[in-house]
């Protein structure tokens, strides 16, 4: 469903993505060939040198040569296919098969078996390259204070549910500052479970996601200690208003050859992601953009396709992909329930900038709508 390996496989990712839904077995198949088209993921995000640029052109011939030789064993199998001899009753019976186990797998499907010993350090570090990580975000907004301040919980959308994070609107803000953490129970600035921030700009269309260090000025000077931008989101003015889907462009820093995030410490708010981007000098940065949903006549709305993830119409669903690739989700999220909804990130986004997204997602936006 989300292999990238070119124009020659988006046939065979549609096929995979209609199999998803169709049979479970499939399912492991996909994954499988998911992992075998991480460094084409990989390559997508990456900055490269000049010498990083000579290897890829080596690789490119070699990848050539594979090409060629995927040609020949797909010769060599419709050879075999046209030689075999399988009665018109064998060929019904598998169509017969294939469609009774499309019948059973309408549920969503889990997130694959994920295991960590540090929570914060797994929050922080790229999704694995060929995984999807399946979350789900709830909303607790009960009680006078919560309907003003909900509560937000991140958990991996299987059998056990497990935690990951918890976000909160910060009271007394002059504008929209959204803190998060490991602790379900401790949501508080100075709490060793603090891991990071979202923070809006005055009108809401623009948010900064930091993580736990030092403001630069408090920090040294070297700024070793300061606090690094993990993601700067921008809502577009929507000139449909309420009728209109909303366009969304997130920037985040690009990854070394290591797949490690390059990390990015901005000495003041001019030098940070959204100013950086605002200016195009997008060294290190990927520019990311919700994909547009497509208008469909017989529902009268704007459809995406979430494969089974998502339920329920809202405008707060949304696909993030790369312009070179539309076909690879980054992350997508969407409305399951009135206060459930399912969050699922692939590589490069951690835990944290999806979660950091999906609560932009809930804030008030005037300018947007």
């Amino acid at each position: 469903m989300f292999m990238i390996n070119g124009d020659k496989d988006s046939k065979s990712k549609k096929k995979a993505a209609k199999s998803d839904s169709e049979d479970s077995e499939e399912e492991t198949k996909s994954t499988k060939s998911k992992k075998k088209s991480t460094s084409g993921s990989a390559s997508m995000f990456q900055t490269l040198t000049d010498k990083d640029k000579d290897k890829d052109k080596d690789k490119d011939k070699d990848k050539d040569k594979d090409k060629n030789k995927d040609k020949d064993k797909k010769s060599k199998k419709k050879g075999k296919a046209e030689e075999s001899d399988e009665s018109d009753s064998e060929k019904e019976e598998k169509s017969k098969k294939k469609k009774g186990k499309g019948k059973k797998k309408k549920e969503r499907s889990p997130s694959p078996e994920i295991e960590f010993d540090d929570l914060e350090e797994f929050v922080m570090q790229p999704a694995p390259q060929g995984v999807t990580v399946k979350c789900r975000v709830t909303r607790d907004q009960r009680g006078m204070d919560k309907s003003l301040y909900p509560l937000y919980y991140l958990h991996l959308d299987n059998e056990k549910k497990t935690f990951l994070l918890a976000g909160r609107k910060r009271k007394k803000s002059a504008t929209s500052n959204y803190l998060i953490s490991i602790d379900a129970t401790d949501l508080s600035r100075g709490g060793e479970n603090f891991v990071g921030k979202l923070r809006s700009n005055l009108m809401g269309t623009k948010f900064t996601v930091f993580d736990n260090a030092l403001n630069p000025e408090r920090a040294l000077p070297d700024l070793s200690n300061a606090r690094q931008e993990l993601a700067g989101i921008i809502y577009e003015t929507n000139v449909l208003g309420m009728k209109g889907p909303r366009r969304m462009t997130v920037v985040i820093p690009g990854m070394n050859k290591d797949n490690e995030r390059v990390p990015l410490r901005p000495r003041n708010d001019s030098d940070g992601l959204l100013i950086r981007y605002q200016n195009r000098r997008m060294d290190n940065m990927i520019e990311l953009r919700n994909k547009t949903p497509v208008w469909n006549e017989d529902t009268a709305s704007h459809v995406l396709n979430f494969n089974g993830r998502v339920t329920q119409a809202s405008i707060k669903n949304f696909q993030i992909v790369h312009n070179k690739d539309l076909d690879y989700i980054v992350m997508q999220f969407g409305r399951i329930a009135d206060d459930i909804f399912t969050l699922d990130y692939n590589y490069p986004m951690c835990a944290v900038q999806a979660f950091a997204m999906a609560l932009s997602s809930f804030d008030g936006k005037i300018a947007c709508e």
